[in-house]
């Protein structure tokens, strides 16, 4: 792909947008269901230079430091880059003890912040969907704020 990108951009300068989404169509073709390519591709682009991931991560860092005890944080995403970063966050935030299985007792005193309150997350029902069809990749996760426990 980055190929035939160099390459037509040494043939002549970009003028469209819709001009890559071709070589896109053209390079990739239609690989299995989802989006289509040239979408995946302008999606790709728009969370590598927005720095998305990162922001996402810092952004809830900082929200459930923020947080008091008993504050509840809930993270709507929209694609599973960002619904996996939100998991891991809340995992991470959950976590008591991370010392190797094998120790007699904990060392690393490591804190849990947080109570995932969403096992799995939560998704639009068929009729929510039907109503608003952007709704059907959104994913719900929810955390409680706890007291940090040793």
């Amino acid at each position: 792909m980055a190929r035939a990108v160099v390459r037509r951009r040494q043939e002549r300068p970009w003028a469209r947008t819709g001009e890559l989404a071709e070589l896109v169509r053209a390079v990739v073709g239609r690989a299995g269901g989802g989006l289509p390519a040239p979408t995946r591709c302008f999606q790709a682009l728009r969370i590598a230079v927005n720095r998305e991931l990162e922001e996402l991560e810092q952004g809830l860092t900082a929200a459930i430091r923020l947080l008091r005890p008993g504050g509840r944080l809930v993270v709507i995403s929209f694609h599973s880059l960002e619904d996996r970063a939100v998991k891991q966050a809340f995992r991470e935030a959950a976590l008591r003890c991370v010392c190797p299985p094998g120790f007699p007792e904990c060392r690393c005193e490591k804190q849990a912040w947080l109570r995932v309150l969403t096992r799995r997350p939560l998704q639009a029902s068929a009729e929510e969907v039907a109503g608003n069809r952007r709704a059907a990749s959104a994913k719900l996760r929810a955390a409680e704020r706890i007291e940090p426990v040793h």
